[in-house]
């Protein structure tokens, strides 16, 4: 008995110095990633402040999922703790937050090239959702984001916990946004809108930091393992494939199912159903022409 505690005790101790040696690399790997510098430099914005702007970049900030992460007045929150992953806390990004210094082009790269004005990414930030959002929405949503009422709440920090850093160095965990993205500078247009293909591609970019580049559906990066995955987007059986527009658009709006279920409360279909019908028409459009990819169940 005591040689087989004594071996259980050599194990124990093995496992325990293994997991300190990985989680050391992890650490010093992240902080590697985080300590790099980027530029991104993209043409100066045109900046309009009527009220159209305004409204429409309202619209945006809504419909993007600002809100759902910043809050509605943009004062900043705890998104999620994903226990030993991270703790996400989305910033005050009103005029008396952290942008309260930042010129319209410095908010332009945070929020499509992961990028701050010192040149070190924001963390953990859906930037490719954003990267390619044209030069007149970009604006636009900035313009309302500097019209919010200032606000002098402190949301407390974002904590970066051992497993989001073995699972950043496993490539398995988007921690740092601006490696998620290409820098090289460039302008950026969109489709007119209208309900098209065309329109609802680039609508649905929002989409893709859940559901994947292929719209099939994924483990949502940066929650825990027992967190349900995204839904199957494409027009495969255990896709929307038996769906119709009017599904798809009550369960934006109304968040139920062809079925009756209720979607997971993590999908932010209420901000999604406040976009027009147009927009949800021009998605549901460009989602049937995706080819059916056997992917996550609905």
């Amino acid at each position: 008995m005591r040689r087989i505690l004594k071996w259980l005790a050599i194990l124990l101790g093995v496992i325990v110095l293994v997991a300190l040696v990985v989680v050391g690399l992890a650490w010093r790997i992240s902080d590697k990633g985080l300590a790099r510098v980027y530029v991104a430099n993209d043409p100066p914005l045109t900046m309009v402040r009527d009220a159209q702007t305004l409204a429409h970049g309202g619209h945006l900030f809504v419909t993007k999922g600002c809100a759902e992460c910043h809050g509605a007045n943009g004062a900043g929150k705890l998104v999620f703790d994903a226990g030993p992953v991270m703790k996400v806390v989305a910033p005050n990004i009103t005029p008396g937050g952290m942008v309260h210094d930042h010129s319209p082009d410095q908010i332009a790269a945070i929020i499509r090239d992961g990028v701050k004005p010192d040149g070190h990414s924001v963390v953990f930030m859906p930037v490719a959702d954003f990267h390619e959002m044209s030069d007149v929405d970009t604006a636009a949503l900035i313009a309302y984001i500097q019209s919010l009422p200032a606000s002098n709440n402190d949301p407390g920090m974002y904590e970066i916990r051992p497993l989001g850093r073995v699972l950043y160095w496993l490539g398995s965990f988007p921690l740092v946004a601006a490696e998620t993205v290409d820098h090289t500078p460039h302008s950026r247009g969109a489709p007119p809108a209208a309900a098209t293909a065309d329109y609802g591609k680039y609508l649905a970019q929002g989409c893709t930091g859940c559901h994947g580049q292929n719209f099939a559906g994924q483990h949502v990066p940066g929650t825990p393992p027992s967190f349900p995955d995204s839904a199957n987007l494409t027009p495969h059986a255990n896709g929307l494939k038996d769906w119709t527009q009017a599904d798809f658009v009550r369960a934006l709006r109304e968040g139920k199912r062809p079925d009756g279920r209720e979607l997971n409360p993590f999908m932010p279909w209420k901000a999604i159903g406040q976009m027009s019908d147009q927009e949800l028409a021009a998605i549901w459009t460009y989602l049937r022409t995706l080819p059916p990819l056997p992917g996550k169940k609905k």
